[in-house]
């Protein structure tokens, strides 16, 4: 049965982080790697969409431990977590869909995101990403970590699935649900060059997880 995207991640949160870093595939790597493309310089603003228990943030502290973090997430378990691992951070957490928080103008310098965006149409992900990109500072810039689809027809496969199972289950269309239909990185470029940004450049990729900069 699908769960609720806030939902999924209440249910799943005791050993999150041993799952994160230990089944997922080049963790260990793409979340310092992540963390060391943000910005070092200090009381730097960031947005963290999807931040859970802030797995890249324990790593950009590292980094950066003056660094003013906005973290976004669905899961107030999370967020309860993330703060307790951080009581001494200048944090901002905010229980909600990053498609409905208001993120305001020009008030980040960079942005990141870390396997939270993969459930999302490219129609769904213009909008969000021209918000975020109205967030950002001039020369501000996004840093998307994630996995992708490697074909069109495995991108659409995933989205038939979906479909094909909500409604099996008689589930509602504008609810959303916990399942991964990833786009391909073609699509999730041109998704973020629609919304306004500059560039968008691939940093590195493992495997089908790829680190995207899309720059304002």
């Amino acid at each position: 049965m699908l769960e609720k995207m806030s939902d999924f991640f209440e249910n799943r949160l005791d050993g999150y982080d041993e799952h994160m870093r230990t089944n997922i595939e080049s963790a260990e790597e793409f979340y310092p790697y992540t963390a060391d493309c943000l910005p070092k310089k200090e009381n730097c603003s960031i947005l963290d969409l999807g931040c859970g228990t802030g797995l890249e943030l324990e790593e950009y502290y590292l980094f950066n431990p003056s660094a003013r973090v906005t973290g976004i997430d669905l899961s107030q378990g999370m967020l309860s977590a993330l703060k307790k691992k951080f009581p001494d951070k200048n944090m901002t957490l905010v229980i909600g869909s990053y498609f409905d928080v208001p993120f305001g103008e020009q008030l980040f310098d960079a942005a990141v995101s870390v396997e939270s965006l993969h459930h999302f149409t490219k129609a769904e992900k213009v909008p969000l990403y021209a918000k975020l990109h109205r967030a950002l500072k001039d020369q501000g810039y996004f840093i998307l970590t994630d996995y992708f689809s490697l074909s069109d027809e495995e991108e659409r496969l995933h989205r038939r699935n979906l479909i094909s199972i909500k409604a099996e289950q008689g589930l509602g269309e504008n609810e959303c649900y916990h399942y991964d239909t990833p786009l391909t990185v073609m699509h999730e470029t041109e998704a973020l060059l629609e919304a306004g940004f500059s560039s968008v450049e691939v940093l590195k990729n493992w495997g089908a997880t790829y680190t995207l900069k899309a720059v304002r």
